[in-house]
């Protein structure tokens, strides 16, 4: 079986966060346009107005947080990079699969990445006792492991980890001296919010985890790049998110007035915004469990998704058949299903996994529509799945998986 990834695709540069699939709300555009006269520069890290709104933010979820303690920056992929460069050096450890962006910024650094696999009922956290082994395998090499990045509601997988599991993982990472970064982008994007118990990894070891939060996942569109961190209270915390701000600074990595306006607006999450939040989210919810249906249905695995705008689908048990197509790796699958499902299809390799499974994430905001009013008409149905501009389009990806179980 073929597992050489280099020539076969943009691997390194993949895929953006799934989109919202939505028009910008009215008055996230009449901030952004209130603001587009701000020729000033916005100070490194963000305004005391930015920094007291992400405060702010995360106090309403029960984690007090001081001004001090958060930086800002435009979008997540160079915040990630100004902390691990923060940190100084070592080797950096990463759940297998994980976000497409994360390994990449490691890499920019000269850094080592470690991929863990992750346990089966989910994925974003790597499993516990595998962590333990890779830290002293690492160790045993002569590395020196010093950062574990983790998820509470994945992308790519969907899932929200249960907290008990969540809580070995970051206590062994603890115990072993690693500092951990939480990406919880998708955090208010839960599909059953009074069902599933999210604690994050900052509330169980303060003074080990830093938090961070790409507002082009669940607040603003993705062309609006902004991101914020929160670092843990104390001189480590505070010495850290020092570094992070002279990494930025010395990047010229700062959000422009216009997006920093439109932030802070967000960040204290007006009614406008937690209601389209709330009523987006439940509409992804519904067509990723429609989607995950087709997927079963086909003979195919997903794990049912929990949080966020996709789902991720593993083909394995479909693989004659897929063989029957050329099919024998991620990125053939990714090519593949491309093609006829007209979307966006990216195969498990681009988030870390073995490119020998076939594993690919399924975004649902193609499923919404192509047309504006399409997708308003979603937001507005009572069931978007009886709408048929949705119908057509599962029944796409339904015949499209169909046409694989029917194959020898």
């Amino acid at each position: 079986m073929r597992t050489e990834t280099e020539g076969r695709g943009p691997v390194r540069y993949g895929p953006p966060l799934p989109e919202p699939g939505l028009p910008v709300l009215p008055g996230l555009s009449a901030v952004l346009a209130g603001a587009a006269d701000r020729a000033h520069a916005e100070p490194p890290g963000g305004s005391h107005a930015l920094l007291d709104a992400a405060s702010g933010h995360w106090a309403r979820r029960g984690l007090w947080t001081a001004r001090d303690q958060v930086v800002a920056a435009p979008g997540a992929a160079p915040l990630l990079l100004a902390l691990t460069a923060a940190l100084g050096g070592g080797d950096v450890l990463l759940p297998r699969p994980c976000s497409a962006w994360w390994a990449p910024q490691v890499r920019l650094l000269g850094r080592s990445v470690y991929h863990v696999p992750t346990p089966a009922e989910c994925g974003g956290v790597p499993d516990p006792y595998a962590l333990l082994e890779t830290v002293r395998r690492i160790r045993a090499e002569g590395g020196t492991p010093r950062l574990l990045v983790l998820s509470v509601a994945d992308d790519p997988t969907a899932t929200v980890p249960p907290p008990e599991l969540l809580h070995e993982a970051v206590e062994a990472a603890a115990d072993e001296g690693l500092h951990v970064v939480s990406d919880e982008t998708w955090r208010d994007t839960l599909h059953r919010p009074h069902d599933t118990l999210l604690i994050g990894p900052a509330e169980m070891a303060p003074d080990r985890v830093t938090v961070l939060s790409d507002l082009s996942g669940a607040f603003l569109p993705p062309g609006w790049p902004a991101a914020v961190a929160r670092f843990p209270s104390g001189d480590h915390g505070a010495a850290l998110r020092d570094r992070t701000l002279d990494v930025l600074t010395a990047l010229g990595a700062s959000l422009t007035a216009p997006v920093a306006a439109v932030a802070t607006y967000a960040l204290g999450e007006p009614d406008e915004v937690t209601e389209r939040l709330v009523r987006a989210t439940r509409l992804h919810a519904r067509v990723a469990a429609a989607a995950r249906r087709a997927v079963l249905a086909a003979g195919a695995l997903a794990l049912p998704p929990r949080a966020g705008r996709h789902l991720y689908a593993d083909l394995g048990p479909l693989r004659p058949a897929l063989a029957a197509h050329g099919v024998g790796d991620a990125q053939d699958l990714e090519n593949f299903l491309a093609a006829r499902l007209a979307m966006p299809a990216p195969g498990g390799h681009r988030f870390g996994d073995d490119p020998a499974a076939l594993r690919v994430r399924l975004s649902t905001w193609p499923l919404l529509g192509a047309t504006r009013s399409e997708r308003l008409a979603c937001l507005d149905a009572a069931d978007a799945l009886e709408l048929p501009h949705v119908q057509r389009a599962l029944h796409t990806l339904a015949a499209a998986f169909g046409e694989l179980r029917g194959s020898p």
